[in-house]
């Protein structure tokens, strides 16, 4: 890496954020194209109600790409959060079936998150296992736990409070989802982190060159750790409100979803090689992913062709990332 690149990630998310502040205009204006092109062809895509429910839909892929973007840009990979969205929901259901208390059971799928990001990070900062190796391995047994404790077969809800209907089926001035309020929230609260927070400069640092970050007096393999924990947190909290959304525990809960999050998380910016990216890019790639899927629909295109369309917009945008980092190495 030349001294300019070096330069560019120990410098930070202020100057991080002023080179991607074009990047983040034109996917800004990409969604709105996508947005002003539906409306005119596909009936009833421009309404109050048909805004609100996208980003009620956007909301999971927005919270979990969080973490996954946050993993990215230290320079690691996370790909279990499509199970953990599954797993999380048996220990929420079956507590709250039991006590009949959604906070003891949120507390116990937040605590079963939490040692799922503990696992991954120890195994990839401290053990020093590839992360992808790592987080694979935790994605097969995660989802083969669930199938085999619920036998393929859903496990409702007996407990229906109030409160665990109200993340799935409440609205914020009955307009607004509030799993859409709980991203964006969330969202606020850790792209404050990564440009204004001395952790968020550590990310991308550590992600931009592991070895300049340590000369700098960083702990690697601790930002490395929390990232992966930070990152199961919140697919947890995916999975929480999914399992509101649903009513029960599935066994092809989250079937996928980690490709619709790096799919997104990769379109908005986020450099696959570690320390360039930005959370506000991430959310706008969830947005132009989700108007994309939802106005397709809408048109009455074939499944199969929105997945071909989806996977070219994939390629495209990691040609477009690989550009870029090239760019920028070379000064």
């Amino acid at each position: 890496m030349s001294l300019a690149s070096t330069e560019t990630m120990r410098a930070g998310p202020s100057m991080l954020a002023r080179l991607f502040a074009r990047q983040e205009l034109a996917l800004l204006l990409c969604l709105i194209l996508v947005i002003a092109f539906f409306s005119f062809t596909a009936e009833n895509f421009f309404s109050v109600r048909n805004m609100t429910n996208v980003l009620g839909q956007a909301s999971l892929a927005l919270t979990a790409g969080i973490g996954c973007a946050i993993v990215f840009m230290s320079g690691e990979v996370d790909i279990s959060i499509g199970s953990l969205l599954a797993t999380i929901a048996l220990p929420l259901i079956i507590i709250m079936n039991d006590t009949n208390s959604l906070l003891l059971g949120v507390g116990g799928a937040l605590l079963f998150g939490l040692i799922i990001g503990v696992v991954n990070g120890y195994l990839t900062a401290y053990a020093g296992i590839n992360s992808l190796i790592v987080t694979l391995g935790t994605m097969f047994i995660m989802r083969g736990g669930v199938y085999l404790y619920t036998g393929q077969r859903a496990i409702p809800a007996d407990a229906a409070l109030d409160s665990f209907i109200a993340l799935s089926d409440g609205r914020l001035f009955n307009v607004v989802p509030y799993s859409a309020v709980i991203a964006i929230v969330l969202l606020a609260a850790f792209a404050y982190m990564m440009r204004h927070r001395p952790f968020g400069r550590q990310i991308y640092a550590v992600g931009g060159n592991p070895e300049v970050a340590r000369l700098a007096g960083y702990d690697v393999r601790r930002v490395k750790f929390i990232c992966f924990i930070i990152s199961a947190m919140l697919a947890t909290v995916a999975g929480i409100i999914l399992a509101a959304r649903v009513g029960s525990a599935q066994h092809t809960a989250g079937l996928n979803f980690e490709f619709q999050v790096v799919a997104a998380t990769v379109l908005g910016g986020v450099s696959l090689a570690g320390g360039i990216g930005s959370l506000t890019g991430m959310a706008l790639g969830v947005l132009i992913l989700q108007f994309l899927s939802n106005g397709l629909r809408g048109l009455g295109l074939p499944t199969e062709w929105q997945l071909v369309i989806t996977g070219m917009i994939i390629i495209a945008a990691v040609a477009f990332d690989e550009a870029k980092r090239r760019r920028i190495i070379g000064g």
